[in-house]
């Protein structure tokens, strides 16, 4: 079983002492020479602070992120699971998981970046700032990552089953595998309606993806998920094909 998850805009800060980014020592090695191009090109631009905030769509407040990104290659490092921030990640509550749910989360969970392609959740990785948005000179993110995170996923997922649980932006970086299911979050409103939500939409996967690490299971199927969640309570159904509804 694979979980694709996405990414948060904001990171959280502090990182090891000592660690700094090691490329080649991500998982999926074969996206190394896009990682290699995206970074140094990300730092190119963030010599020009103006420029940059331009192109990363940032206002004043965030001035300080081109300082982060101007020292991705020596400041610290957390594993990805631990550094991205925001309302998915809040749920997921990482800090709380056992040691056996972060070695499940490490073998059946990678996450998205516009910087990295697609990184491991416990992959060390620096606090930056880039989104699927992002302007960067001569490298437009869809044609950097499109093919090599799908070539590179359908290589790494093989006949597992995948959950995609990226937004909409980040899934066109790097397309699932033939088969997966994109998780969508919808509520009922009791008369057989859903409407899909936003801010819950976040909350909703990140309790999912939690559940599912403190459960441990390799799911084979989708039956054999399905039938996980009936029994715990998760109302996890068959919305359009190929998209699965995570009912809240």
């Amino acid at each position: 079983m694979l979980l694709l998850l996405p990414p948060s805009e904001t990171k959280r800060d502090s990182g090891s002492p000592g660690t700094a980014l090691d490329l080649s020592a991500l998982s999926l090695p074969a996206l190394t020479p896009q990682r290699v191009a995206a970074v140094a090109a990300l730092r190119r631009l963030c010599r020009t602070k103006g420029a940059a905030m331009a192109a990363l769509k940032l206002g004043p407040r965030l001035a300080g992120e081109i300082e982060r990104n101007r020292a991705l290659l020596t400041s610290p490092l957390l594993p990805a699971i631990d550094r991205f921030d925001g309302v998915l990640y809040d749920a997921l509550d990482s800090s709380s998981l056992s040691d056996q749910a972060r070695s499940f989360a490490g073998e059946h969970v990678l996450i998205a970046s516009a910087l990295f392609g697609m990184v491991g959740a416990l992959d060390l990785v620096p606090a930056y700032r880039m989104s699927p948005d992002s302007r960067l000179p001569g490298m437009p993110l869809g044609r950097h990552w499109s093919e090599p995170v799908r070539a590179t996923l359908a290589a790494r997922a093989g006949q597992e089953l995948v959950l995609d649980l990226r937004s909409e932006a980040y899934a066109a970086l790097g397309p699932a595998p033939e088969g997966s299911w994109f998780v969508r979050v919808v509520a009922d409103d009791g008369a057989d309606r859903r409407r899909a939500l936003n801010h819950f939409n976040k909350h909703g996967k990140g309790e999912l993806v939690r559940r599912m690490l403190d459960a441990g299971i390799d799911h084979p199927d989708l039956a054999s998920l399905r039938t996980w969640a009936a029994a715990t309570g998760i109302r996890l159904e068959h919305g359009a094909p190929g998209e699965l509804d995570l009912v809240v």
